[in-house]
């Protein structure tokens, strides 16, 4: 059976670094063999001798007698460079000992450790950087684009937000890029590298919303899987939930939303097990919640728990200075997308744009867009590539008065409309109904409505007298 002290010098003896130990006047009382070897020193012979006599430049006695550790100094030993580090020890707040160790025989060898420590940090920033790729996120702060001031200060409110963990409400009409806000806080905040979790509420059946939320256990309702499935909540642990629509969450579900925000803790559809999920809650919705809760079809303290932080979007006929900025961007998008060269916009499509009302905000821009760009040959958009609804927009209409003349001047209008653009078309009634962005059953109906013929060339001549 070894003693306890043969087993702590075998440990000494055997570890790959020199070891110094001295008492509080500085006499060596004990050496291990790793610095003894590489000292070239019997270990046991220094045993008695002041730790100057056995190390040039030793400063242990010193230590003794500030009671201040060393850590990490460097110390010239046998014409090295070494880095040392020496420790007092006590007993009953009084010094009994002063414990001295090489951490590496050579101060290069700090430097090697220092080139692996960093090649392992520009790993981990790789793997960090692949990790947030598969995450859920693709928008930035930097995907927002306008200079407006609104755009700028709703910005800036949105970077606070993502210093912390309050619950964000966005609001703002359909289209107006409310996810984008909402990833874009996620990625700036320090749970990036956790999921983004979304659900939308008006998506999802309403029998099948809890389930979605909370998950549900094995045989929990017909159709649900044998094993069981987590909810968004459970999956969003650590990471960020985002509800999207939460002005059509049904009105029993809120006071359960309501609970696991202020508990954060829930069970499973079918379950007992309490699950505890760390998530941060973003909120969006298009409708007037305010309004709602007066008509009693949302909780109103539910409302002040999503509502901590709020962020409203302007619509895009409020902000018209950011359409031409926003306009390039996505035709930039457009065009790396497609592996194809970006394209201009001419004067009069940039004037088309400033003064169309976008009744579909941002969505209903890249939707004219990317249809734009499908089918135009030129590298410039003009005017003429517009549909003809945003095209006639700029055009003066006589004034009229009483029912009868409105109703005769707005049938007068679309007849003119549905020509020029059959005309635009060559007679081509798919070209005709991608320019006026409508179906073209749609536009057979409207030609029929008006005495227009299917075979209408595009020429005037062939309408009938």
């Amino acid at each position: 059976m070894i003693s306890q002290p043969e087993l702590y010098e075998l440990i000494l003896d055997n570890i790959y670094n020199g070891v110094l130990i001295t008492d509080p006047q500085g006499y060596v009382i004990y050496m291990n063999k790793p610095y003894g070897d590489f000292l070239g020193m019997d270990p046991a012979a220094q045993v008695g001798r002041h730790c100057t006599q056995v190390l040039e430049h030793s400063r242990m006695h010193i230590v003794a007698r500030t009671g201040k550790a060393e850590v990490n100094q460097t110390q010239w030993i046998s014409g090295q460079n070494m880095v040392v580090q020496r420790i007092p020890i006590r007993k009953a707040g009084k010094i009994v000992a002063v414990y001295g160790q090489v951490m590496f025989k050579d101060a290069r060898e700090v430097g090697d450790l220092a080139a692996r420590l960093s090649l392992l940090q520009s790993k981990v920033e790789m793997y960090e950087q692949e990790l947030m790729n598969l995450r859920s996120t693709r928008y930035t702060f930097d995907s927002i684009v306008g200079e407006s001031s609104g755009i700028v200060e709703l910005k800036e409110n949105a970077r606070r937000a993502a210093e912390n963990d309050f619950s964000v409400l966005i609001s703002g009409e359909s289209g107006t890029g409310k996810e984008i806000f909402a990833q874009a806080i996620h990625h700036a905040s320090a749970r990036k590298m956790h999921p983004f979790v979304r659900i939308n509420c008006a998506a999802i059946p309403r029998d099948l919303l809890e389930a979605e939320l909370f998950g549900y256990t094995g045989g929990a309702f017909t159709g649900a899987l044998p094993k069981g499935k987590p909810g968004k909540f459970e999956l969003g642990n650590r990471g960020t939930v985002f509800l999207d629509e939460i002005g059509e969450l049904p009105l029993q579900m809120q006071p359960k939303l309501l609970q696991v925000l202020e508990e954060k803790e829930f069970e499973r559809v079918g379950g007992t097990k309490v699950i505890k999920s760390d998530f941060r809650l973003i909120a969006a919705t298009n409708r007037n919640l305010e309004k709602m809760i007066e008509e009693k079809l949302f909780r109103n303290d539910l409302y002040y728990r999503l509502n901590v932080i709020p962020l409203h979007i302007p619509p895009l006929r409020e902000r018209s200075g950011d359409i031409r900025q926003l306009a390039r961007h996505i035709l930039r998008q457009l065009g790396r997308e497609a592996a194809m060269s970006t394209a201009g916009l001419s004067e009069d499509a940039e004037q088309i744009l400033r003064a169309y009302h976008w009744p579909g905000n941002v969505r209903e821009l890249e939707n004219i867009l990317e249809r734009i760009v499908s089918s135009i040959k030129n590298e410039t958009i003009t005017a003429a590539d517009f549909p003809f609804h945003m095209r006639a927009g700029q055009k003066p209409i006589a004034v009229c008065t009483g029912a009868r003349g409105l109703k005769s001047l707005m049938e007068k209008t679309e007849k003119e409309v549905l020509i020029n653009a059959l005309q635009e078309a060559g007679g081509n009634k798919a070209k005709a109904s991608q320019r006026l962005g409508i179906h073209r059953t749609h536009l057979y109906k409207k030609l029929k409505k008006h005495g227009i013929p299917d075979s209408f060339s595009g020429h005037l001549a062939s309408l009938p007298s």
